[in-house]
């Protein structure tokens, strides 16, 4: 059996390792976890204007590329860059009601492709390509994929740094009595304007969000070390009110994985619900995780818990300063 202090330096370990992981994935976008998505709406019999988005991580594009049956030429094709992704514009006319539409190189990414026909007469195609299934047969109908929507919410939380960042902010800066009341104002306020974001249309320009989210955890970050130092701050007495602010903001964040894709034809509130649910899920799921690994360090090592608290509100400070000066230097010279 390891000793009391070996298990310390092994938490230590598994500490520092959650430290890098959330730290080496920064540089290319915080909390970007978004899906690749084509559109292929029928204009008139055997018409098709096609639309087709895909992220660009890092500045690069991903070598994907939708391939149609070969008697469906691309006319008309033009490319914009939104932003973080690369949308591709074109017509074609031809019989999609048979043969298959594949994506080329998908196979070699972890990205998933959201795809939607619309067509005037027959069933309409509605599902997800996976890099084990990149092709899609033209001649079996399928329903909207409605469920996905809810892993799309839990890996966007659980990969998303920024929003993790805050949410562990919390943790460190309020009291256990009021975590629950202060975790869900967060929720109650981003659900909010999710919802608005998605369904009502109401949006805030991207930079100007992302910006604010990175600043709001750099303030949590300040308090939380306030806190530590036994000072008394309104984030203290309030907490509740902080989070229900900031998690309007980190809404309009929360919908900038939904923009692009949209959402399911006759479908929306439920897809825009399980998204939520799927965004609480990986939420509970990392605060739990957050709890159970300070009980058992406070088990183990009670004495070091206020160094750990520190290294903790520090490093989320750092982070969100950082992120905060790279996306105004993103915003104002690129």
């Amino acid at each position: 059996m390891p000793t009391n202090a070996g298990m310390v330096r092994l938490l230590a370990l598994s500490l520092a390792g959650l430290c890098m992981w959330l730290l080496l994935p920064a540089p290319a976008a915080a909390h970007e976890v978004r899906p690749a998505y084509l559109e292929v709406i029928e204009t008139a019999p055997g018409a098709y204007d096609v639309t087709w988005k895909q992220p660009v991580l890092d500045g690069r594009r991903l070598k994907l590329d939708p391939v149609f049956p070969e008697t469906c030429e691309r006319q008309g094709e033009h490319v914009v860059s939104a932003g973080g992704t690369l949308v591709q514009r074109w017509t074609t006319a031809c019989d999609l009601n048979q043969g298959e539409i594949r994506i080329d190189g998908l196979n070699r990414t972890l990205t998933d492709v959201f795809v939607r026909i619309d067509r005037l007469e027959g069933d309409d195609i509605g599902t997800v390509l996976r890099p084990t299934t990149p092709s899609l047969d033209l001649t079996v109908p399928t329903g909207a994929p409605v469920a996905t929507y809810f892993r799309i919410g839990v890996e966007h939380i659980l990969f998303g740094w920024d929003h993790l960042l805050f949410v562990l902010g919390m943790v460190l800066l309020v009291r256990p009595r009021q975590l629950l009341l202060t975790l869900t104002a967060f929720t109650v306020a981003h659900s909010i304007t999710l919802a608005s974001a998605t369904l009502g249309g109401i949006t805030l320009p991207g930079p100007p969000v992302e910006i604010t989210i990175a600043m709001s955890i750099a303030l949590l970050g300040a308090e939380a070390i306030h806190r530590i130092k036994g000072w008394n701050t309104l984030s203290q007495k309030i907490p509740w009110a902080i989070a229900f602010g900031f998690g309007l903001i980190h809404g309009f964040g929360f919908a900038g994985a939904l923009s692009e894709i949209g959402l399911p034809k006759g479908a929306e509130a439920l897809a825009l619900l399980l998204f939520n649910l799927g965004v609480e899920a990986g939420q509970v799921l990392f605060v739990g995780c957050v709890l159970a690994l300070a009980f058992v360090f406070h088990k183990l090592a009670a004495k070091r818990m206020v160094l750990a608290r520190t290294v903790l509100a520090y490093f989320i400070g750092f982070m969100g300063s950082y992120w905060a000066i790279e996306r105004i230097a993103g915003a104002f010279f690129s």
